[in-house]
């Protein structure tokens, strides 16, 4: 506790360009951005925690928890910068990595580049064993040939190894003998097992998963343990925890045995983040959008749950082409992610046509205007030349911008190859960032069957309330909230994230041959290891059990999620299981099949502290008019022209208070523009409620 007796609780997110830090200490919050310090991760966390403390006029020792997502297992899978792995798998599937699954991400594209596999050939080894589809040994672990490759491993400078045999999800015996006889002769190599990281069945998907998780195990331990030790040397002695990919927290030991789940956690805690604001604010359908330095994310969230899946990708080829990259079979929470950050670079195609993205400038060097050595143009620069962003307090004022550096990169990487003035480039690299994020979110909403006008947006992170207006414009969205400290907005979203953990296991059966007792055991066996990773940190309060099956039609390729109730199965099982498949692929795709049987492939149980209860917001209707700081031109979209737009301060608004647009709402991480086609009232949370005008 505090010297205010206060929990003082820190949520901090190292992103591609920035880290946030954001510290609750009771109801009170404070913030602060600081450029990611890519050689040592931890540096920038020191530094913002430091602030902040400064801030809340606090001591280091006053910290009671802090709460931490990272892009440095991402960063090190995309640019291939982990440990020297090996491979072990089955003999006969040594090249299930590279072979892939004959799926063409780009039908068309004679010059298809597929992803590289994480593990080059000569560092993929083979042992005879086999195990069949139902878990019977059909040949036995040749011991003696995994002895000889525990010596040759540590011969040749190994350092991490990754252990994946067919059908091990069903009986994972053979890999857990593999791992003791290799640590018993090489105790220093760090050893992952498919069993264990992904026990479910697809073999390259699952072999991916236990070979990225192998790879950046040694890097992420040793990161973790020096953040500790770096935290503890300036005052702090505090539970670290990390929020996983699917919005839960786990133990820093839990995260250095399964670093993998590490993978997406940042934009879990933005997700998690709108979810609380949908709870406050009643809200049963939410579009989050997070705008950060180097992506987007659009996530969408009904009932105040955001929706997840089993697998992502990483390392993408073709960097937002699904297909092209390496999947990683672990629970997530779903979004869609674009290039489409501050720092994303845009340019001049063969077609005379501006793009933006992929490619980021990132924190080091930045865009131009940072003067820290960029050249190329970026949204961030566009944002600067077309007025929406105060060059003077940006970042709270921590980075000084320079509007010629920005007018220079964008005449020649733009101007000079289309002969166009800079305001100009300006919009057209706006429009066509604006256009990318609209067309991803139209996208993402008819895959999942949804329409979006009958969705409020949540818009967060540095970059998003920037061009929120402008897509909600572009998409048909009537309503749009910019929450209290949006630019931090992951980092808070980790202080709402709940102790959780979702265990997958593979059994493939139909239901015309179901086995009650058996599933039973295999429900009960998640539950238990959910609940033992969860219980770390739970500190006593109530766990909730959430059971799903993933199943289809037999003869289908792919399975869809089916919630189930948390009772034992008995005879009746197979006839209410159908019912409830049924029942969600009608949802899903408005008819069902008769005749066929239903398989399940797989089964999850994830365990959850249950959250603190939410104080419902009642909506404030439109008062006085916000007091207006200031004045400058800022192009506006809607009116195609730059207007003569009020400043107003977000500090300064009182509950009630009105803001038309044209207008800029500035804050010390961000900057909300209120295009002409909308209004905003200030909430009695602090929310910034943002709705069309009426015609």
């Amino acid at each position: 506790m505090s010297h205010r007796g206060a929990p003082v609780r820190l949520g901090v997110d190292i992103g591609g360009t920035f880290t946030d830090v954001a510290m609750e200490v009771g109801r009170e919050l404070y913030s602060i951005k600081v450029l990611t310090t890519y050689a040592a991760p931890e540096q920038a966390i020191l530094d913002g925690v430091q602030r902040v403390v400064r801030d809340g006029v606090i001591r280091m020792s006053d910290i009671d928890l802090i709460i931490h997502g990272t892009t440095l297992a991402t960063n090190a899978l995309i640019e291939r910068k982990g440990a020297r792995t090996a491979f072990v798998t089955t003999k006969g599937f040594r090249d299930v990595i590279e072979m892939r699954t004959e799926n063409r991400f780009e039908q068309y594209d004679l010059n298809i580049v597929l992803p590289p596999a994480l593990i080059a050939r000569d560092q993929r080894f083979v042992v005879s064993e086999r195990i069949s589809a139902t878990g019977r040994e059909l040949i036995p672990l040749d011991e003696a040939a995994v002895e000889a490759l525990a010596q040759r491993l540590v011969r040749e400078s190994f350092e991490s190894v990754a252990i994946g045999f067919i059908h091990s999800y069903v009986n994972p015996a053979h890999e857990q003998h593999a791992r003791d006889i290799i640590t018993s002769i090489a105790p220093q190599l760090s050893v992952s097992i498919s069993s264990e990281v992904s026990p479910q069945m697809r073999e390259f998907e699952r072999f991916n998963t236990v070979c990225s998780n192998a790879f950046v195990k040694p890097l992420m331990a040793t990161y973790l343990n020096r953040l500790r030790d770096r935290l503890q040397s300036i005052g702090t002695s505090c539970p670290v925890y990390l929020i996983h990919s699917g919005g839960g927290l786990i133990s820093v030991e839990t995260a250095a045995r399964f670093p993998v789940r590490l993978l997406e956690s940042g934009p879990a805690g933005g997700a998690i983040y709108a979810a609380d604001v949908a709870a406050r604010h009643q809200l049963r359908r939410i579009l989050s959008f997070d705008m950060g330095g180097t992506t987007a994310k659009i996530c969408l969230i009904e009932d105040r749950k955001p929706k997840t899946a089993r697998t992502f990708e990483v390392a993408r080829t073709y960097r937002f082409k699904k297909g092209s990259g390496m999947p990683i079979s672990v629970p997530v929470i779903e979004m869609v992610e674009i290039g489409a950050g501050g720092g994303s670079i845009a340019h001049v195609d063969s077609m005379r046509q501006i793009r933006v993205g992929p490619e980021s400038a990132g924190s080091e060097p930045g865009p131009a205007c940072y003067q820290r050595g960029g050249e190329h143009p970026t949204v961030t620069d566009a944002n600067l030349v077309l007025g929406r962003i105060d060059p003077d307090n940006f970042a709270g004022g921590e980075i000084p911008l320079s509007r010629e550096r920005a007018d220079t990169a964008l005449r020649a990487h733009i101007n000079q190859v289309l002969g166009l003035s800079p305001s100009t480039a300006a919009i057209g690299i706006c429009e066509v960032v604006d256009e990318n994020m609209s067309n991803a979110a139209r996208v993402h909403a008819v895959e999942n069957g949804r329409e979006l006008s009958e969705f409020t947006m949540v818009a967060y992170g540095g970059g998003a309330p920037l061009h929120a207006c402008r897509l909600c414009e572009k998409l048909g969205i009537n309503e749009l909230l910019i929450p209290p400290g949006a630019g931090v907005g992951s980092a808070i979203g980790f202080l709402r994230a709940p102790f959780g953990y979702e265990a997958v296991r593979g059994t493939f059966v139909r239901l015309s041959a179901f086995d009650a007792d058996q599933a039973n055991a295999v429900l009960e066996a998640l539950r238990a290891e959910a609940e033992s990773i969860v219980r770390d940190g739970s500190s006593g309060r109530r766990m909730m059990i959430e059971r799903r099956a993933f199943m289809r039609y037999r003869g289908q390729g792919w399975e869809i999620a089916v919630r189930l109730p948390n009772e034992p199965f008995d005879a009746k099982a197979p006839a209410r299981l159908r019912s409830l498949f049924e029942e969600e692929y009608q949802r899903l795709f408005g008819n069902t099949l008769a005749g066929l049987d239903v398989e399940i492939i797989n089964w999850s149980v994830r365990a959850v502290t249950e959250s603190d209860p939410v104080e419902p917001v009642r909506r404030v209707a439109a008062g006085h008019d916000a007091p207006v700081t200031g004045r400058r031109r800022i192009y506006d979209p809607r009116s195609t022209d730059f207007l003569d737009t009020a400043i107003v301060s977000r500090d300064e608004l009182a509950v009630g208070a009105r803001v038309k647009g044209p207008a800029a709402i500035v804050e010390r991480e961000t900057t909300t523009v209120v295009t002409a086609g909308f209004e905003a009232v200030r909430q009695a949370d602090g929310c910034l409620l943002i709705t069309r005008k009426a015609s």
